[in-house]
């Protein structure tokens, strides 16, 4: 059976829920804070897992001020779009391979 590659970036479980929030959303930005209480996750591990994430330029981190207060955006590139959209798809390509072998 050929089944395709998985981005290992993206495998990872915590780097795939974050992908997966900022595709949903409309523009595809979302704040930290959004996404560490969407995700659930610890400001630490959510900011490691953005950081794998800003190094592949699967995302952009844009930090700045929304009056005195320090707010920081996350967007989902084109390339980090893209790539999700390939994930998907071998996964799906993966599901029908199974399913054939049955």
């Amino acid at each position: 059976m050929n089944l395709p590659d998985l981005d290992k970036v993206i495998h990872e479980r915590a780097r795939l829920r974050v992908l997966a929030c900022l595709a949903s959303h409309p523009r595809h930005t979302s704040s930290f804070t959004e996404l560490k209480e969407s995700l659930d996750m610890t400001a630490g591990n959510l900011s490691s897992q953005l950081s794998v994430l800003e190094d592949s330029e699967y995302i952009n981190i844009e930090k700045k001020f929304h009056g005195k207060k320090p707010f920081t955006e996350v967007r989902l590139t084109d390339k980090g779009a893209e790539a999700f959209e390939k994930y998907i798809e071998a996964l799906d390509q993966m599901i029908a391979a199974l399913k054939a072998k049955k």
